[in-house]
């Protein structure tokens, strides 16, 4: 099965964003009134799971979305510059090998980002992540594990800030 590209109408990719598609049969869905700015990488990467945006998302310049076990992305996200998105693990475990050949490791979960999340830049969004909706994830930080709702977080290794009020 090929691999299947689907991109609201509404939404502005930039000719510079770089959406790449495979032959793995996962899906890259990108909902309505999206904006996928320059220097994007969206990659399908070790399997055939999809990778889902929702509606009135925007993600900045510098980002990597790569699908490993899936991405599901919630409505009205933003997600800043140099983020890197990446359900997905080298496996390393065999000291004597070389990394590079011994393939990626089995996927925890798929990432899960709510509904009305800000990530800032320079996030690294780890495997089986989780941020549950209504919430903000400071520059700089590592998200790994469930982000509870309303809650800003800041950190690596990330730590609750504050309740959103």
């Amino acid at each position: 099965m090929n691999d299947i590209l689907s991109i609201h109408h509404t939404s502005y990719i930039s000719e510079l964003s770089d959406i790449e598609i495979s032959n793995r049969g996962s899906l890259i869905e990108i909902g309505a009134h999206c904006m996928v700015v320059s220097f994007i990488k969206i990659k399908p990467a070790v399997g055939d799971i999809d990778i889902i945006i929702g509606d009135y998302c925007y993600i900045n310049s510098g980002n990597v979305l790569y699908s490993g076990n899936g991405i599901i992305i919630g409505n009205n996200v933003a997600i800043a510059s140099n983020c890197a998105i990446a359900p997905t693990n080298h496996e390393f475990s065999n000291a004597n090998s070389l990394i590079m050949e011994q393939g990626f490791s089995a996927s925890k979960n798929d990432i899960y980002i709510g509904s009305n999340v800000w990530i800032g830049a320079n996030c690294v969004i780890l495997d089986s992540a989780k941020i549950n909706d209504s919430c903000v994830v400071g520059a700089h930080s590592q998200v790994r594990g469930e982000l509870e709702e309303n809650d800003v977080y800041a950190g690596n290794p990330i730590k609750l800030l504050r309740k959103r009020t």
